[in-house]
């Protein structure tokens, strides 16, 4: 039987792990399913149509499953779906989805970090490995892909794609597509380099590195227009993931990529 507080409020529609531990005064609403291993704190808060994994953590606060604050929701049936092992730490909220979008689910991928005070609205897509570091706000319909960085404070607009393994500085806004791989950052955001740092602890070695810099020397340096410098890169260089991550990202952005930073900035080391 999971491990439920007596000050802890749990709707006997809710379907709850054997080993899922509730603290006092959190509350679990109908239409709720929780993973083994899964801890929801203190005075966290579980609305209707919320499905969280295995071995997460839901902190004091923290709100999940709230309905959007989208004036094109009318009160239908959508979800929010929180995959294993994420961290939804204090204060932060996660919005279900909006059927007008044409999803209706607000998801969050495996192994994610929610710092405080993080709020993912309607229709995010939140991927695997991802850290949203405190006060970052996700507008409706924002894609954060896998192993991306959000610094604190940065507010990203609606629609705004996230690039795989990519790095946000702290305190910026978003209102352009952030690549993969790349260090955006500055007030306005700038491309500012590759993330090498992050790729060197995921194991990306020197060559499949050099050639992710060497692609983005030409998109953002040499003085070629998005067309040119993606067809240049498709003849230019084999066939590799990392190659056609890049590609395929900015040929499917609607909003754009980020513009370059000043001449002769460096990777941040």
């Amino acid at each position: 039987m999971p491990n439920i507080h007596p000050l802890a409020t749990v709707h006997p529609g809710a379907v709850l792990a054997d080993d899922v531990v509730v603290g006092p005064y959190a509350y679990i609403d109908d239409n709720v399913t929780i993973g083994p291993g899964t801890h929801i704190l203190p005075h966290a808060t579980i609305f209707p149509y919320v499905t969280i994994g295995r071995d997460c953590n839901v902190y004091p606060g923290a709100v999940v499953g709230a309905v959007p604050q989208d004036l094109k929701f009318d009160g239908e049936i959508t979800s929010v779906q929180i995959g294993d092992r994420v961290n939804i730490r204090e204060c932060a909220t996660i919005n279900r989805g909006t059927a007008a979008s044409g999803k209706g689910v607000t998801r969050i991928g495996n192994d994610t970090l929610i710092m405080s005070y993080v709020h993912v609205a309607h229709d995010c897509n939140v991927g695997n490995h991802c850290i949203l570091v405190s006060y970052v706000g996700l507008a409706g319909e924002t894609d954060v892909d896998d192993w991306a960085i959000i610094g604190g404070g940065t507010k990203v607009h609606q629609f705004s794609k996230i690039g795989t393994h990519a790095m946000v500085g702290g305190g910026t806004a978003i209102n352009k597509d952030i690549p993969p791989y790349s260090i955006c950052g500055r007030v306005p955001i700038v491309f500012a380099g590759i993330n090498l740092v992050g790729l060197r602890r995921r194991g990306f070695d020197s060559e499949v590195i050099r050639t992710i810099k060497d692609i983005y020397d030409l998109i953002y340096h040499q003085g070629y227009n998005i067309s040119d410098s993606l067809a240049r890169i498709e003849e230019g260089f084999p066939q590799s993931e990392a190659r056609d991550n890049i590609l395929n990202f900015i040929r499917n952005s609607k909003r754009g990529i980020v513009r370059a930073g000043e001449p002769g900035a460096k990777d941040v080391e």
